[in-house]
C-alpha cells in the first residue's frame, strides 16, 4: 500500500455501506451510517394483506435497538399496486397503524432494471425460490454488523420466527 492512500476501515469494507436511499423526507441517507450494527432491509407495502408483521417488525426493533439492530422498511408498490401511498403517507399509516419507529425509506422497485442498488445487491447476494428476484412484500435481509448479508427470509415468515437469527447476529463480534 502507498503513503497516499488510507486503508479501508474493516467495518466499511462491505459492499453495503457503499449505498444510499432516500428517506420518506426526500433526504439521502447513506448506509455507512449502520456500520457495527446488525441490520434487517424488509420491503413493505400498506395494504398489503402481510402488513400486520410491521407490528412484529416494531417489537423486534424495540426489543434489541438498544443491542445494535436497525429496521429498514422500503416501500415497494410492485406487488399488486399493494403501496398506494407516497412519502408522509406511508409514514403516518406505519406509526399510527402499528406503531412504527424504526427508519422508512422512500418507494423503491425492488426487481427488475429499475430496482434500488440495494436490493439488486441484496438478491443476488442473497438469492431466493425466485433466484434475484423478490417474490412479495415483506421479504426480509438480515445483514451483520459488519454489512455482510446473512439471511433471507420468505415473505409469510413472521418477524418474532427471525429472533434467533437477529440474536445470533447482535452476539458475533463487529
Amino acid at each position: 500500500m502507498s503513503t497516499d492512500q488510507k486503508p479501508v476501515e474493516p467495518h466499511l469494507a462491505s459492499p453495503f455501506y457503499e449505498f444510499s436511499a432516500n428517506s420518506l423526507r426526500g433526504e439521502s441517507i447513506e448506509m455507512a451510517q449502520y456500520a457495527g450494527k446488525v441490520v434487517l432491509v424488509v420491503n413493505t407495502a400498506t395494504k398489503c394483506g402481510l402488513v400486520s408483521q410491521l407490528e412484529g417488525l416494531e417489537q423486534l426493533f424495540q426489543q434489541h435497538h438498544d443491542a445494535g439492530l436497525e429496521v429498514l422498511g422500503f416501500p415497494c408498490n410492485q406487488f399488486a399496486g399493494q403501496e398506494p401511498l407516497e412519502g408522509e403517507q406511508i409514514q403516518s399509516f406505519c406509526s399510527l397503524n402499528y406503531g412504527v419507529s424504526f427508519p422508512m425509506f422512500e418507494k423503491i422497485d425492488v426487481n427488475g432494471s429499475s430496482a434500488h442498488p440495494l436490493l439488486q445487491w441484496l438478491t443476488s447476494e442473497l438469492p431466493g425460490l425466485l433466484g434475484q428476484r423478490i417474490k412479495w412484500n415483506f421479504t426480509k435481509f438480515l445483514i451483520s454488523r459488519d454489512g455482510t448479508p446473512l439471511k433471507r427470509f420468505a415473505p409469510t415468515t413472521q418477524p418474532a420466527k427471525l429472533d434467533s437469527a437477529i440474536r445470533q447476529a447482535l452476539a458475533a463480534s463487529p
